[in-house]
């Protein structure tokens, strides 16, 4: 195939079959009430807790997912980030993001971490090789804290919370913002990337799609 890309169905069956994995992935866990959202970075890493009420339905998810009108069930726990020395080398970069990781851990103890997935193309090669060892440490924490571990990519993040797969940083700190109900968009971008990532979970989890 000219290319190496494949026709245009092709493409779109690849899409509907990592759709339905996820969701395979997903109805293997248990209900989540609260869930940790990371946004791996090597310099700064943000984070973003939120918890979901006692008696909120199970079906939550397409229905905050479309309109919003659960978002009473949802209350935002605490959101930050994680900053490694850019002075530091790479090891005691890594070690500053798995410490700080483990307390946040500790602290506010989920029941599920969602970890953003990585791109599968990069334009610098080597800031994404970093990358991925920041994403592997604190994956590594996450799951030996005892919570389940989960992923999902930067585009169906954006597509769930904001309804636009391609949106930008500053309208997915509005849509954080609206679904939270907060007074101001979550600061840096970083932490209202961690938050979405949550809030797909919360989206997802009990839906089969």
């Amino acid at each position: 195939m000219p290319g190496g890309g494949g026709t245009a169905g092709q493409r779109a069956h690849a899409r509907v079959g990592s759709t339905v994995r996820r969701a395979q992935r997903l109805r293997g866990l248990t209900t989540a009430k609260r869930i940790l959202g990371i946004d791996p970075g090597l310099h700064i890493t943000g984070y973003g807790v939120i918890e979901l009420a006692s008696d909120a339905p199970r079906s939550l998810a397409g229905k905050i997912a479309v309109r919003g009108v659960h978002s009473d069930d949802i209350r935002l726990i605490e959101g930050g980030v994680l900053k490694a020395r850019a002075s530091d080398d790479l090891p005691a970069r890594l070690q500053s993001l798995y410490d700080g990781l483990r307390d946040v851990l500790r602290e506010h103890e989920p029941d599920t971490v969602v970890i953003e997935e990585l791109f599968s193309t990069y334009a610098h090669p080597r800031s994404a090789l970093l990358l991925a060892q920041a994403r592997g440490v604190l994956a590594l924490a996450a799951q030996q804290s005892g919570a389940q571990v989960h992923s999902f990519t930067p585009n169906e993040v954006k597509q769930v919370v904001s309804g636009n797969g391609h949106a930008t940083k500053s309208a997915m700190q509005q849509a954080v913002k609206a679904r939270l109900k907060l007074a101001t968009a979550p600061h840096p971008p970083d932490v209202a990337d961690a938050l979405a990532l949550a809030l797909c979970f919360a989206a997802r989890q009990g839906t089969s799609i």
